[in-house]
């Protein structure tokens, strides 16, 4: 199965030294579960030609919000609309989760209770209590049509969101080790807004384990499904 990466962002250059872009960082999670890889940085303009190029999307963070005016937000809306039309599979990862909800019609705001940092525990429909490295503020806060919330927990209500068997989203970062977030705290500490509690609890947290391996397994079966062929477009 071909996957189409398509980076709404890119890492920091300290990080991307040490561990790669994020397109790097999917392929390092997803190793070993059949699937080979086509990278399209969006960011920057380059959209594939077509919305069933691939088998499937992979919509990547970024530093930017969904909400903002970035030249190549609308038209990635539009792609969204035009593979969710078609039936083409969508895996979103924070920005990608976001940016997926707010071109479906959900809404997408920064989150008045700060940041979410470092490894968090959300209850997830199915998988029972499952770790993950965060790094975000904004969060989805009201669902577009036909979405149905299976991540939660108390400080980010819609964590994880399924669209029958066209969508999966997430607002965790399941391709972060612990390792990345020690060098994004260690990077960012000090920087923005911030709160130095809750980069010290990141770093702290940055050396237990993560339940990384269990949802890649679940992002792997979520593109593998039997569903509707995608038609031409």
């Amino acid at each position: 199965m071909h996957i189409g990466i398509l980076s709404c962002g890119h890492t920091m250059p300290e990080v991307e030294g040490k561990h790669g872009d994020f397109p790097d960082m999917f392929r390092r999670l997803l190793d070993g579960q059949g699937f080979s890889f086509t990278d399209f940085d969006v960011e920057h303009m380059e959209f594939p030609s077509k919305i069933n190029a691939c088998d499937g999307w992979l919509l990547t963070g970024s530093k930017h919000g969904a909400y903002e005016e970035h030249a190549f937000i609308p038209p990635l809306e539009t792609f969204i609309r035009q593979a969710f039309e078609h039936h083409v599979p969508m895996v979103g990862i924070c920005f990608g989760h976001q940016i997926i909800a707010q071109a479906l019609g959900g809404k997408v705001e920064k989150f008045g209770g700060g940041w979410a940092l470092g490894l968090t525990e959300y209850a997830f429909d199915g998988l029972g209590p499952i770790k993950l490295n965060a790094w975000h503020q904004d969060q989805v806060t009201a669902l577009p049509p036909g979405a149905r919330a299976i991540g939660t927990n108390a400080f980010c209500e819609n964590a994880a969101l399924v669209y029958d068997d066209r969508i999966w989203t997430v607002q965790a970062h399941p391709e972060f080790s612990g390792e990345i977030i020690a060098d994004y705290v260690a990077l960012r500490k000090g920087t923005a807004d911030y709160e130095d509690d809750r980069m010290d609890r990141a770093a702290a947290l940055s050396r237990e384990a993560n339940d990384n391996t269990h949802l890649a397994a679940h992002i792997a079966g979520f593109f593998k499904q039997q569903r509707e062929v995608a038609r031409a477009s």
